[in-house]
């Protein structure tokens, strides 16, 4: 799915909401736990559900992984189906995938590969190995890469807020104190993960990357549309992780709508009883309302 159809979709379905299937066995209706295809039969019930209130499903794939070879089939099931459903829809492997150059480009078979067992649209991808680990994956054809940014979680404040110098990257706390202060310049100095938002634009653009933004620091995507203003963003965090779905908007929207705001928990845990997809449709609806009305 490339730039155009995606907007397109989004103006379609009057929704930008990704629907990440985060799928725990534990969390799982207890008749389907211990079922044959349980996990796939549990997503199959989820997409079915929410399909016309959302543009993206974003499979986590530590929870098909962490159940080895089996939890791989659940998921390849799940990819199956959304590649035959007929209805157009943006897939993203939530993987978070980056290494050296040659691992990285098996990372990019293993996951995008049209011919291949999954066929996402997209992944996650850490750029923090640099330029070499991250140009596989947009070396494949038609698909995208999604590059970690800004993250919601707490560890977040550990590297990306740190400031960093142009000249020599000598990192620095919050307060500007420099780790070496005789070298640091201060020609310009630049957050860490705005330094990468500056640096990766030289790698891919509009066309084939987005950014992952978390909703809990929905006040710094000011500062992030000033660096990528045209660029699509994947914002996690919205619902069960306190994000603000109206700041996400207010702060983060641009002319061509530029975001998939995911919510995972909040929607296909939204019960653990046999009317777990009805359940799960209607907090799906609720933010696609509220999505459409921004629209």
């Amino acid at each position: 799915m490339n730039r155009q159809d995606l907007i397109s979709l989004i103006r379609e379905r009057k929704s930008f909401l990704c629907v990440g299937l985060d799928t725990d066995p534990a969390k799982m209706p207890e008749h389907l736990r211990d079922a044959k295809d349980g996990i796939f039969r549990f997503n199959r019930a989820i997409i079915d559900a929410t399909i016309d209130h959302c543009v993206a499903y974003k499979p986590n794939l530590a929870f098909y992984e962490a159940l080895g070879i089996e939890g791989l089939r659940q998921l390849k099931l799940t990819m199956d189906y959304l590649h035959q459903l007929g209805k157009p829809v943006f897939t993203i492997a939530d993987a978070k995938r980056g290494d050296i150059g040659n691992t990285s480009e098996r990372y990019a078979r293993a996951f995008l590969d049209p011919k291949g067992d999954f066929n996402f649209d997209a992944i996650t991808v850490a750029p923090y190995m640099g330029a070499d680990s991250v140009q596989p994956f947009l070396a494949v054809e038609g698909k995208w890469v999604i590059l970690l940014a800004l993250t919601s979680n707490k560890g977040a404040f550990d590297f990306q807020l740190l400031n960093t110098s142009d000249e020599c990257g000598v990192m620095s706390d919050e307060r500007g104190a420099a780790n070496h202060s005789s070298l640091i310049t201060h020609q310009s100095s630049l957050k860490l993960y705005q330094r990468v938002l500056e640096t990766s634009k030289q790698w891919g653009n509009e066309e084939n990357m987005m950014y992952v933004v978390g909703a809990t620091k929905a006040a710094m995507l000011t500062d992030v549309r000033r660096i990528v203003p045209g660029s699509f963003l994947l914002v996690p965090g919205v619902g069960a992780q306190g994000g603000s779905l109206e700041e996400v908007c207010k702060y983060g929207l641009n002319r061509d709508c530029g975001l998939l705001v995911n919510s995972s928990r909040g929607i296909i845990y939204a019960s653990n009883g046999t009317d777990f997809a009805e359940a799960a449709a209607r907090e799906a609806q609720k933010l696609q309302q509220q999505m459409a009305a921004v629209l």
